[in-house]
């Protein structure tokens, strides 16, 4: 590190100081809270470094950092220098703001804080709610992190929802909502349409806009605010669609000395945009939604080909080969199985259970998992019970947002007495505690699935790999 670890300390006190939605829950604030004019007074401030890089802004409400991080690494594979803006981070707060796949350096960090600092003290002063937050800050770290390093390409991934959304100031070449389903619905809305308006509220006059999005009510969203604003639409299974190449049975194997893949995991695809048709498409993230994602991001990264920007097919395949993802239905360990995922809607959880069904035959299932206030925990309980004979009921200890065991507890009995589920649960306090008991129920037939909520995800991902994901991956628990 070529900053004191103070100044590195100071710089993040700094900005965890700030007023950060992430730690808290929905009932605390709203859209009210979410100011547009406020992001436009920072960055006009720094001097508008979002109006100086090519922008790709990407939301909906789920998907949208994997097709943000499939899209960046196409372009990075292709020699084009790309930043990445995703939140929230795993294990470290700089793996929010990437170039060519690489942290923003701590160095860089404290002296865009220290640049930021004067800024945001003559904000506070100002009436009218005018002191920016956490993520806005961040937000505003990673367009002048982009600018100064002029890279070619920034991919911004929303925070939440989209029309309020800190990002929502950029001026993109493409916008892209990814899909639609229930998240976030104290602020979004409850229905449909209501969340899809919110998502949409990221198109741009005439600025081409490409979406997964498959409800009927969804689409009539979209199709309305791009009328409005006459942007051009491209819509999943009308303008574009995937077909997908035979592959090889489940072979668990190791790659690059710390990374696992399999054959499920390398599955090809082949794309038909509106402009071409592309051949054996690997996708190396596990769930058939990551092959609609995958055709989503190669349909955008192709209509930047028709517009001039240089990408052969072979950069494609190079970018998607190399993609790593963290923490998304994540193969950590293969003796036995163990995996790591963020779900915590409806929607994400289907699409994790789906996968361990198509690619996992193990039948004796352990479920660590642990949730956060807000979120429909019943629902995703309904999904993850039949699928797991022992359920291991744990709360994060990082995020204020957790829900208390004893809390998940009684959820997991109702739900058990409504649905007639027998799995066997046990209660632990923290994530470690979480894995011991995993480890004593092991058997030679076990899985072990971490799910439930991003932040579950994060601390037991690090107590299994460290900040360096050097893990050994042909050894046992």
């Amino acid at each position: 590190m070529g900053v004191s670890a103070e100044k590195y300390q100071q710089s993040l006190d700094f900005l965890f100081s700030r007023l950060n939605y992430e730690r808290m829950g929905s009932g605390k604030y709203s859209t009210s809270d979410f100011k547009l004019g406020r992001m436009q007074e920072l960055l006009d401030c720094l001097g508008n470094p979002q109006s100086q890089v090519r922008s790709i802004h990407i939301a909906g409400t789920k998907g949208k950092g994997s097709t943000s991080a499939m899209i960046a690494e196409m372009l990075s594979a292709a020699g084009y220098r790309t930043g990445l803006f995703t939140s929230p981070h795993i294990t470290c707060y700089e793996e929010r703001i990437l170039i060519d796949g690489r942290q923003i350096e701590p160095e860089h960090l404290v002296d865009l804080v220290s640049e930021l600092i004067p800024v945001v003290e003559q904000l506070d002063l100002q009436p009218g709610n005018m002191s920016p937050t956490f993520f806005e800050l961040t937000t505003a770290l990673a367009w002048m992190h982009f600018q100064q390093q002029r890279v070619d390409f920034a991919v911004m991934e929303v925070g939440l929802g989209g029309r309020l959304d800190s990002t929502n100031v950029c001026e993109p070449m493409v916008s892209v909502v990814t899909n639609i389903s229930y998240d976030h619905t104290a602020l979004l809305g409850n229905t449909i349409e209501q969340i899809t308006r919110e998502k949409a509220g990221i198109i741009k006059p005439g600025v081409p806009v490409f979406s997964g999005v498959t409800q009927p009510e969804a689409i009539a969203v979209l199709e309305e605010v791009s009328r409005e604003k006459q942007a051009p639409l491209y819509l999943l299974n009308r303008d574009f669609n995937r077909v997908d190449e035979p592959h090889q049975s489940l072979n668990l194997a190791q790659t690059d000395g710390s990374r696992l893949v399999s054959a499920q995991n390398q599955q090809n695809i082949q794309v038909r945009t509106p402009w071409s048709l592309i051949d054996r498409l690997p996708v190396t993230l596990l769930g058939t939604h990551q092959l609609t994602n995958a055709t989503l991001a190669v349909t955008v990264i192709d209509y930047l080909r028709q517009k001039g920007v240089m990408l052969e097919e072979s950069q494609l395949r190079q970018g998607m080969l190399r993609l790593k993802w963290p923490a998304r239905i994540e193969l950590v360990q293969k003796n036995p199985p163990v995996i790591i995922d963020t779900a915590h809607n409806g929607a994400s959880i289907e699409a994790l259970v789906e996968t361990l069904t198509a690619s996992f035959p193990q039948s004796n299932r352990i479920l660590i998992f642990a949730a956060t206030k807000d979120k429909n925990v019943e629902e995703m309980l309904e999904m993850l019970l039949p699928c797991f004979q022992t359920v291991i009921l744990t709360q994060y200890l990082s995020n204020p947002r957790r829900i208390p065991v004893e809390e998940l507890v009684n959820l997991t009995r109702a739900t058990q007495q409504s649905t007639g589920n027998t799995s066997q649960v046990m209660i632990t306090e923290s994530p470690e505690a979480a894995w011991i008991r995993a480890k004593e129920v092991l058997t030679p037939d076990s899985l072990i699935c971490v799910t439930g909520s991003f932040f579950i995800a994060a601390e037991l991902r690090e107590l299994l790999l460290g900040t360096t994901d050097a893990v050994l991956v042909t050894e046992p628990c």
